[in-house]
C-alpha cells in the first residue's frame, strides 16, 4: 500500500538535496559507507540489523532500501523475515516492559 503523503524519491530530488547542502551530504554518505563496511560484523548482518531497525522506525524508504541491500549481501527471504520478527518482538517487549510504569501510576507496586 502506498502513502500519497510520502514522495517517491527521484534523481532530481536527490540532486536538489545534495545541492542544498553538499558537505553534509558527502559526510553522511561517507559515514554510511563506513558503518555498512565489513568489520566485527559482516555486511549481511549489518543489513539485517538495518532491516529490523527500519521496521521499528517505520521508515518506508529504509525498509525498501535495506531489504534490497540485505538480499544483495546474501540474506535469504527467511533471514529478512526473521529480522522483522525480532523487531516486532522488541516493539512488543517495550510495551510489555513499560506496563510497569502504568502499574506504578495506578498506585500498584513500590516506587
Amino acid at each position: 500500500m502506498s502513502d500519497p503523503s510520502l514522495p517517491r524519491g527521484t534523481l532530481e530530488m536527490s540532486e536538489r538535496r545534495r545541492a542544498l547542502a553538499p558537505e553534509p551530504e558527502a559526510a553522511f554518505r561517507a559515514f554510511s559507507a563506513a558503518v555498512f563496511a565489513d568489520g566485527a560484523l559482516d555486511r549481511r548482518t549489518k543489513q539485517l540489523i538495518a532491516v529490523a531497525v527500519a521496521h521499528v522506525t517505520q521508515c518506508p524508504w529504509c525498509i525498501e532500501g535495506h531489504v534490497k541491500a540485505a538480499g544483495r549481501e546474501g540474506a535469504s527471504p527467511e533471514q529478512v523475515m526473521e529480522a522483522i520478527w525480532v523487531a516486532a518482538e522488541m516493539r512488543a517487549g517495550a510495551s510489555y516492559a513499560h506496563a510497569l510504569k502504568a502499574i506504578q501510576a495506578m498506585g500498584g507496586g513500590a516506587g
